[in-house]
């Protein structure tokens, strides 16, 4: 019987398929390239988070590929219309549908709803896959800001360092914060996505904190998500006007994760920020790199994109 590929939608039912699928292909990729498969876990429970956040952020705009027959989910790439472009998330493909071009054929997908939509489209993606970034690439997304994975454990009781300057303006964010936050990026990252600090604040799915930190005269200078759920310990997205207040923002965010584990995609261009890091006990696991499918437009600050593994 001949098989063929069946592009849709995701629905609630295909979740635990598509934790599946992302344990799947991150553990062979990574295994097969550098021995490394065993950092994603023996469990694709904690991937479940993955497609019941972005579904319930935005629903029904996954791009599903299927086996017609079997109905089985071989690919999965979730993309997120907003203001100012198309953001590309995951993009992951069955170990055992590799090398049918299901990857690339997801993400013509995707850059089709973005030109129909007359936006850019935007990821971020690891430089450890040059099978991804190729991709990318020949597809006419052009390479931005580099980012270091600086990868912490936080003790249990904190960190030891002394609190940074500027911690002491640091704050959680109240649900009024958020437009505040999108024009804060927006001047500052030329991005908006004022829908994101909505889902954060109101806090339905996932467990989320968002801070933010303000000057002497009450202005934003930055802002820090951080996800303190049980199955995710993520810091980022976030966007600082300088090093100072990502110092401030990135301690605080550390200190809400005590006992655990989290990555932060820190800019290559913030040398003192990543010193400073190395001191805290930061070490490097990776590196990342934002890509557009335009020029990199002129920012101010720095960016904090989120740590998302993707194994296209």
């Amino acid at each position: 019987m001949s098989h063929t590929l069946q592009f849709g939608p995701l629905s609630s039912a295909d979740h635990e398929a598509v934790a599946g699928l992302l344990h799947r292909s991150l553990v062979q990729w990574y295994e097969s390239r550098l021995g490394q498969g065993a950092r994603f876990g023996d469990s694709p429970a904690p991937f479940l988070l993955f497609p019941q956040v972005y579904e319930a952020l935005d629903p029904v705009e996954a791009i599903t590929v299927r086996d017609d027959v079997t109905q089985a989910i071989l690919g999965i790439c979730f993309t997120h219309e907003r203001e100012t472009h198309l953001s590309i998330g995951i993009v992951a493909t069955s170990p055992e549908a590799a090398g049918k071009g299901i990857a690339r054929q997801m993400m013509q997908t995707a850059l089709d709803k973005a030109l129909g939509l007359g936006k850019r489209a935007r990821l971020v993606s690891s430089l450890l896959n040059l099978d991804s970034f190729s991709l990318y690439t020949r597809l006419g997304f052009i390479p931005g800001a580099i980012f270091q994975d600086v990868l912490f454990n936080v003790p249990e009781t904190g960190l030891t360092i002394p609190a940074p300057e500027g911690h002491e303006r640091v704050r959680l964010a109240k649900v009024e914060d958020a437009i505040r936050i999108a024009d804060f990026e927006f001047a500052t990252q030329g991005i908006r996505r004022e829908k994101d600090f909505h889902f954060f604040l109101r806090n339905d799915v996932g467990d989320w904190r968002v801070l933010v930190q303000e000057n002497a005269v009450g202005e934003l200078t930055g802002y820090m998500v951080v996800s303190v759920h049980p199955s995710s310990s993520m810091i980022g997205p976030g966007a600082v006007t300088d090093e100072k207040a990502a110092t401030a923002l990135l301690w605080q965010a550390l200190d809400t994760l005590r006992g655990k584990s989290t990555v932060i995609l820190v800019p290559c261009l913030a040398p003192g920020l990543v010193k400073t890091l190395y001191r805290w006990g930061g070490r490097n696991v990776e590196l990342h790199v934002a890509q557009c499918t335009s020029a990199p437009l002129p920012t101010t600050g720095f960016a904090f994109p989120t740590f998302l593994p993707e194994s296209a």
